[in-house]
């Protein structure tokens, strides 16, 4: 199966493992992934209901931790570290999760467990679908040192032929490589691929974050303006659910060369509703290169608590008169609260009309503010 636009002009958006035996994969031309696999069956995406599939399966990550980092629409890391006494260990978390996607959802979830965020990804990778791979904190040299290059974030179809030519074909050998020989072919990205591949990997699961990869290139600004206020709605609501505001805005695009570029500004006061944020997010991409994008992220940090009636704190001395800005920042964040409210009581996601642009109408039913 091939899930895609028209036959022959559109873009394979997901295949199927059946198909994939034959080569077809995503974001190949309808057209060739229809030659190498002529008796596929061809059905048109179904974004609402993807959405709804993934709010679902989320909701069943949150369960069992609350650090939950989305990276797309069926992809996240969960930190169980403080978990584990009321669920046990890694594994044992991973096997309940998977459990409570198959009974619930009817869907199989392959999962990897490991110390860090890069081994726990490329284990998750090994044994889909329904994969479980865990990775004991003792032997991760020995688990990534025999697997292929390929398998490392960001060496594609251009890089890899490149460091096979040196004689870099596996984890191993990126590890063994000398940092002069990775700089001359990755530039400054090299040392962090050798950390990688060495398991080194100090970042933290971050929940107060949103990231999407793609698989087409966006390649026009009103794309990735939507994508990125799609990622500020994301993050205003987990913010919200967690009853924190943040005064650090950062945004994130990776270009089609995996080139990353990261922007961060800092707010006087900290917020939590999805129009300061992506105010702030549509000032920080004036300062990006434009070219075509891969993925697009907006994260907060700088974070503070609020009350359980949503009232955000400021700095510590507290003002003697609110002024206009206090009082429109409040107002939007009591709005922002109400939409999640709706949201958990009906079960029904509340998004701006602009993000019905993204995907296809996204939710036809769907409330919009």
């Amino acid at each position: 199966m091939l899930v895609g636009g028209a036959m022959r002009r559109g873009v394979v958006l997901a295949a199927s493992y059946e198909a994939r035996v034959f080569g077809a994969r995503s974001a190949m031309p309808m057209a060739e992934a229809m030659r190498l696999c002529p008796e596929a069956i061809v059905v048109p995406p179904r974004h609402a209901r993807y959405s709804e599939v993934s709010r679902a399966v989320f909701a069943i990550f949150e369960r069992y931790t609350p650090l939950v980092e989305g990276l797309s629409v069926d992809e996240a890391f969960l930190d169980v570290t403080g978990s584990q006494s009321l669920f046990g260990d890694g594994a044992e978390i991973a096997r309940a999760i998977k459990r409570d996607v198959a009974k619930e959802l009817e869907l199989t979830a392959s999962a990897g467990v490991a110390t860090s965020k890069f081994v726990a990804k490329v284990a998750s990778d090994l044994r889909k679908p329904d994969g479980l791979v865990v990775v004991p904190e003792g032997g991760v040299a020995a688990f990534l040192a025999p697997l292929p290059i390929e398998r490392m974030w960001g060496v594609g179809p251009k890089t890899a032929p490149r460091l096979h030519a040196l004689g870099i074909n596996t984890f191993g050998d990126v590890a063994r490589a000398s940092e002069h020989t990775l700089d001359h072919m990755l530039g400054s990205w090299g040392r962090h691929v050798r950390d990688l591949a060495r398991g080194i990997d100090p970042r933290d699961v971050d929940p107060d974050r949103a990231e999407e990869t793609y698989d087409v290139d966006l390649v026009d600004l009103p794309a990735i303006e939507r994508t990125l206020l799609a990622h500020s709605e994301r993050v205003a609501q987990r913010l919200n659910e967690a009853n924190l505001a943040g005064k650090v805005v950062i945004v994130k695009l990776k270009y089609a060369d995996f080139t990353l570029r990261t922007r961060r500004t800092s707010l006087p006061e900290p917020v939590a509703d999805t129009t300061s944020i992506y105010a702030a997010v549509r000032t920080l991409l004036c300062e990006f290169d434009r070219g075509p994008v891969r993925l697009t992220g907006v994260a907060l940090s700088g974070l503070v608590d609020t009350d359980p009636e949503g009232a955000i704190g400021g700095s510590a001395q507290q003002k003697l008169f609110e002024d206009a800005g206090d009082v429109r920042r409040e107002r939007l964040h009591r709005v922002e609260r109400v939409a999640l409210a709706i949201g958990q009581r009906y079960g029904e996601g509340v998004t701006r009309a602009a993000l019905l642009k993204t995907d296809e109408k996204l939710a036809p039913g769907r409330k919009t503010r």
